[in-house]
């Protein structure tokens, strides 16, 4: 029997809702949820693609945790480092950042150098602002929020873009173009108060200083669901601090993260590294112990997004896994 079952995309910040289709118990596809106020109808690639690891799933062994304990209880807690990735609930992370702080773990939390914003604009915004400057290749990578900007241009206003890539599509649309580093294309533009920023990159840390400074409407991009959400528990480091972390670590904690992928670094360097993971990834592929969790068509729980709203979204198939809580509630039920 065909059904159909209402959840979030895990593809990116925008929040864009998305229907699974299920033959009985099997996930056999997506279409856009029609009715979702992000989207409203419409999903990108990465969204109609992020059901195709679901067959691919590890198998919980109990006996993996219990060496993770033991692994943990006889470390050096101040030389141990959990990441604190987008990539899981606001529920997740309140357990995780619980487990760090009774414990003393360090946490790393980076997402491409960006931090958390307090005051952002929203996507209704960006539609009627009169200039529009973009910060990376948005429409490529954030294509639900690209067509805001696209919506904007049809409104009237003038779009502004800074990307290395003159032939992107974000490129294309722009009615001026620059490829100059963030901070001078910050310095040498003039920014009034209803003027529009939105960023999905930055050339260095610092560049966020100046993004605070001009008198414009903000929105950083995230490339994860619930960074927003991530960023507003604890604090973002830059990509520096967070290698200067890891060449300090002994243990590494990574809950639902590719980390592998975001630093060029050598993680064989760190003594034992941990994935809690329901995929295969570049990271699994090289930890010391990979601990199978739910992946996010399994869980209820909550995602913020770029915007700042949260939304809720719900398990539309089953898992015998344990879940990110779980799995954290154990390790800290051990550990005390």
């Amino acid at each position: 029997m065909i059904e159909i079952k209402h959840t979030l995309c895990p593809s990116c910040s925008v929040g864009c809702g998305i229907n699974v289709i299920l033959d009985g118990e099997k996930i056999v596809g997506t279409f856009p949820y029609k009715r979702h106020p992000i989207n409203e109808g419409k999903n990108c690639s990465n969204g109609r693609s992020s059901i195709e690891n679901i067959e691919d799933e590890f198998a919980f062994d109990s006996k993996v945790l219990d060496d993770v304990i033991g692994k943990l209880k006889s470390s050096d807690n101040e030389k141990t480092t959990v990441v604190f990735s987008g990539n899981n609930s606001n529920e997740d992370l309140q357990a995780i950042k619980a487990l760090c702080e009774s414990n003393g773990f360090n946490i790393l939390a980076y997402d491409n150098n960006l931090k958390n914003f307090e005051s952002v604009v929203s996507y209704d915004d960006v539609e009627s602002a009169s200039n529009v400057f973009v910060i990376g290749n948005i429409l490529y990578e954030n294509p639900l929020i690209g067509r805001r900007i696209v919506h904007a241009k049809e409104n009237g206003a003038k779009i502004y873009v800074n990307d290395d890539l003159e032939n992107s599509p974000t490129a294309n649309i722009a009615d001026e173009f620059t490829s100059l580093p963030v901070n001078e294309f910050l310095e040498n533009n003039d920014f009034a108060e209803d003027d529009v920023i939105l960023f999905n990159k930055v050339d260095s840390f610092e560049d966020l200083d100046l993004l605070e400074s001009v008198n414009s409407k903000l929105l950083p991009v995230y490339s994860k669901p619930n960074s927003k959400g991530a960023l507003e528990l604890v604090d973002a480091i830059s990509k520096e601090d967070a290698l200067d972390l890891l060449n300090k670590t002994e243990v590494l904690l990574i809950f639902n993260d590719d980390t592998v992928n975001e630093f060029d670094f050598d993680f064989k360097s760190i003594s034992q590294v941990i994935a809690v993971s329901p995929y295969k990834n570049d990271t699994t592929e090289i930890a010391d112990f990979v601990i199978p969790t739910k992946s996010w068509l399994e869980c209820d729980g909550s995602f913020t997004n770029a915007e700042g709203l949260t939304q809720q979204f719900n398990s539309v198939s089953e898992s015998e896994n344990m879940g990110v809580v779980e799995i954290v509630e154990k390790i800290s039920g051990e550990l005390e």
